[in-house]
């Protein structure tokens, strides 16, 4: 059985990284010029905000998968 247990709450550069994604997801930052712009119907910073909205569920899928190794997991292996 193996006893390194990861959780990801103890890393701090996972915090860091989920705080650079979500304040680029916020478009408080955009000046009034860039609703002007529109692609297929919708304004610039839409899609800006998508593609930080899929970069932030790639990152948490990745910790999850990665950087969480829990001992409930190994229990039910051994079950």
């Amino acid at each position: 059985m193996n006893k390194q247990v990861k959780e990801p709450i103890r890393k701090k550069w996972i915090w860091i990284g989920l705080l650079i994604i979500v304040m680029g997801n916020v478009p408080w930052y955009f000046s009034d010029s860039m609703v002007e712009p529109y692609i297929l119907g919708f304004p610039f910073w839409a899609f800006f905000i998508f593609a930080f909205s899929v970069v932030l569920c790639a990152y948490l899928s990745w910790i999850c998968l990665t950087q969480w190794k829990i001992v409930e997991d190994e229990e039910e292996v051994e079950k």
